[in-house]
């Protein structure tokens, strides 16, 4: 048996080989991008590559080597295409954003939209990014709310996406997809709980509790360990829930929602703080129908929709860590026009003005089925 040492020095020679090809390939590559500029073509060749792919498995001296080669061909062309992709933006032939860069944006005189009623959290989200000062109304939807944007009776969107316990708000990742708006902004709103019902009332007298599903999936553990008497009822909206409790002037009712609402619908607080989780926050989005960005915003929002085949993901997010990008987020969403596939969404580190931003974004669009950018912000 030899020498690991007496191994290693063999492997260091065949890997100053590899290298050597590897850089030599690159070359070529040079020209084949040279060659597709003038004639107009793709750099992604699917069929070329899955041809090549076979051709150099079948050669394979067992399955292990040939799974092998396959892996380590594909990397080498993807390497390839990427050079490809990099010439083609000096060159100033891939396809436009479509985003403009600004300093800032001026909200003077904008109206901003929210769901719910007034002293919903969506609200509250409102003024914290906005300030106190800004025009805003609410609707019964978040889809009413795309729909008065679109429409121009508010110049901004506020719609919850993520919470840190309960997870994401789907249905607002779809009315993102289905309409051309364009992040903005974000903002997180620490969420503090409280169950509220009318003077008077206590918590032993509570016999029924509203609130809107996710604060009610926040609050699961006070509600089914604590009380598992009280009876559960799914609203629309945490501050919707409030007012219903003042209308009803019920003392066997109450609502979990923000304590704005305790001073807003004349309602007492029977106990503060009750979801699960005390750092529990709430991510909303910025929405606006104009495609611009921040001088110094600092995430990018993505969507993506891939063709159902092994290894599609893996070759999408190999754009990201070539060009040195970190992912803060990724989500699947199924499609609603095709069953069992899906949209990744993604949040990313970064600017739409950086290069490597840009470069894994021109790579995608030409290796997805779609790539749409949702904002810069």
């Amino acid at each position: 048996m030899r020498d690991l040492s007496e191994i290693r020095v063999d492997i260091d020679s065949i890997d100053q080989q590899i290298l050597k090809l590897y850089e030599d390939r690159l070359k070529l590559a040079d020209e084949v991008a040279v060659y597709k500029i003038a004639n107009h073509k793709n750099v992604y060749d699917k069929k070329r590559e899955q041809e090549k792919l076979d051709a150099l498995a079948s050669l394979a001296s067992d399955d292990f080597t040939k799974k092998g080669i396959q892996e380590l061909f594909e990397q080498i062309m993807s390497g390839s295409r990427k050079k490809q992709y990099r010439m083609l933006a000096e060159q100033g032939l891939m396809g436009p954003i479509n985003y403009t860069c600004v300093e800032d944006f001026d909200f003077k005189g904008k109206t901003v939209v929210y769901q719910g009623v007034k002293g919903a959290y969506s609200q509250a989200a409102t003024l914290a990014y906005f300030g106190e000062d800004i025009e805003n109304f609410p609707v019964e939807t978040w889809r009413e709310a795309i729909e008065a944007l679109r429409t121009g009776r508010a110049d901004a969107a506020v719609l919850p996406i993520e919470n840190s316990t309960a997870g994401s708000v789907y249905e607002n990742y779809d009315l993102l997809m289905e309409n051309d708006v364009n992040i903005i902004g974000e903002q997180i709103l620490t969420i503090n709980h409280c169950l509220l019902s009318v003077p008077g009332s206590d918590i032993s007298k509570i016999r029924r509790v509203y609130s809107h599903p996710q604060a009610l999936m926040q609050c699961e553990d006070y509600l089914k360990k604590v009380h598992p008497e009280f009876d559960v009822i799914s609203l629309k909206n945490t501050a919707m829930a409030a007012k219903k409790v003042c209308d009803e002037g019920d003392c066997e009712a109450a609502a979990i929602a923000g304590s704005i609402n305790a001073k807003l619908y004349g309602l007492h607080i029977l106990e503060e703080n009750i979801q699960d989780r005390k750092d529990n926050e709430t991510r909303f989005i910025i929405v606006s129908g104009e495609k611009k960005y921040r001088k110094d915003a600092k995430k990018v929002s993505l969507c993506m929709e891939l063709a159902n085949e092994k290894g599609a993901l893996y070759h999408a997010l190999s754009h990201f860590i070539f060009n040195g990008i970190n992912l803060s987020r990724i989500e699947s969403r199924p499609m609603k026009d095709r069953a069992w596939e899906y949209r990744f969404f993604i949040d990313l580190e970064g600017n739409l003005q950086e290069e490597d931003v840009l470069h894994a974004i021109r790579g995608l669009q030409e290796e997805t089925n779609k790539l749409r950018i949702l904002g810069n912000y």
